[in-house]
């Protein structure tokens, strides 16, 4: 008996270069020919196209970005086009999709799945009230929430009412064989690391949740008080906080101490420069980037926001200090930049917790067996 290929319709508030969006086009590759895929953006931002790779059956529709009139024209425009699409399954993702998980809920059109990965700066410290209200509403009729972090389990049951039943945990994998070989080779245009020295540093779009000028002041202030350390900050990425990054690294005067190396594409080919990867960020929920450094065996630094403490290993949680609490953010670097060993033990125990817990092969099956695709065995 011939096997049913899903039809699957993705809905994201951007497709930009993002976590969520990097890590669906990974899934897509992996699930080859065994589905159908159409990509809807929200804001026309499709720049993570080109990772998915040729000859798949994804369209990317941008027929359907007509934002004008009221929100009740535009729910009745998003149902047509659900109506029409001929999908098997909807997969809405986080608040910016949120119109069309409400459009799907009014005795709904297709099998509806809403994903929930993290939230923006101004839900950074606590989610907004209304808009609690309306994933009430929105998302009163789907199958299934997936969530990847345990701090997001506890919002859907508290503040969403999502009934326990339809709360699927699914934490992001990293792909181990990717990062396996990390440590022994790094390639970034016009950086060299120096035999001696520590390099700190971070990947990440530069977003203002990111809070890339904490990691900035914190390693600034680290290395005024011990001018002694062989160190240097490397930041990885690019977004619209540069320009005041870069003022700011010239305000303090480290120009020869930090290095934007602007987007990195692989950042597999880039982290094995680093001794120690940071997280300086507002609001996270499971970060992939901190998944990606401990399969490199590296230690992380960085705050207590969503699951970051829960996700490294128990050696380095002493080094996920409290949120918003700078001084010990900078304590902490100051720290495990001064201890090779403790870094090298660190990292070995991360790469051991990794393996074990966080490996992309077990979030792939899950996503099968949600999203409907038979997997052979």
């Amino acid at each position: 008996m011939k096997k049913t290929i899903p039809h699957i319709i993705h809905v994201f508030p951007s497709f930009g270069r993002g976590g969520v969006p990097i890590k669906i086009s990974h899934s897509i590759n992996y699930f080859g020919t065994k589905a159908r895929h159409t990509i809807i953006s929200t804001n026309k931002d499709y720049s993570s196209e080109d990772i998915i790779q040729n000859g798949l059956n994804v369209v990317i529709d941008m027929s359907h970005h007509d934002i004008r009139g009221n929100l009740f024209h535009r729910i009745k425009k998003h149902r047509k086009y659900l109506k029409n699409c001929h999908g098997d399954l909807l997969i809405t993702y986080n608040w910016g999709a949120v119109e069309w998980a409400l459009a799907n809920s009014f005795g709904p059109i297709m099998r509806h799945i809403h994903v929930e990965s993290g939230f923006g700066p101004e839900e950074a410290t606590n989610t907004i009230p209304r808009r609690n209200l309306f994933r009430r509403l929105a998302l009163r009729n789907i199958e299934f929430l997936s969530v990847p972090s345990m701090k997001l389990v506890e919002i859907a049951r508290t503040k969403w009412k999502i009934p326990e039943k339809k709360i699927k945990y699914i934490p992001n994998g990293v792909d181990l064989e990717k990062f396996r070989a990390a440590g022994e080779h790094y390639s970034i245009p016009g950086f060299q690391k120096n035999a001696d020295e520590v390099i700190i540093g971070t990947i990440a779009p530069l977003r203002a949740e990111k809070n890339i000028s904490r990691l900035i002041n914190c390693f600034q202030k680290v290395i005024s008080e011990d001018s002694s350390l062989k160190t240097r900050l490397l930041i990885m990425g690019e977004g619209v906080e540069r320009p005041k990054l870069d003022k700011l690294v010239k305000n303090h005067g480290i120009e020869d101490k930090v290095v934007f190396t602007g987007h990195i594409s692989e950042p597999a080919n880039a982290i094995g420069a680093l001794d120690i990867f940071a997280i300086s960020s507002d609001t996270e929920q499971m970060p992939n980037s901190v998944n990606e450094a401990m399969a490199a065996g590296l230690p992380v630094v960085g705050l207590d926001v969503g699951d970051v403490k829960y996700m490294v290993s128990d050696k380095n949680k002493d080094y996920i200090v409290a949120a918003a609490n700078d001084l010990a953010f900078s304590e902490a670097i100051k720290k495990l930049i001064k201890d090779r060993k403790a870094q090298k033990t660190i990292g070995n125990a991360n790469l051991a917790h990794v393996k074990k817990h966080y490996n992309r092969l077990d979030m792939y099956k899950k996503y099968a067996e949600l999203w409907g695709i038979h997997q052979e065995n």
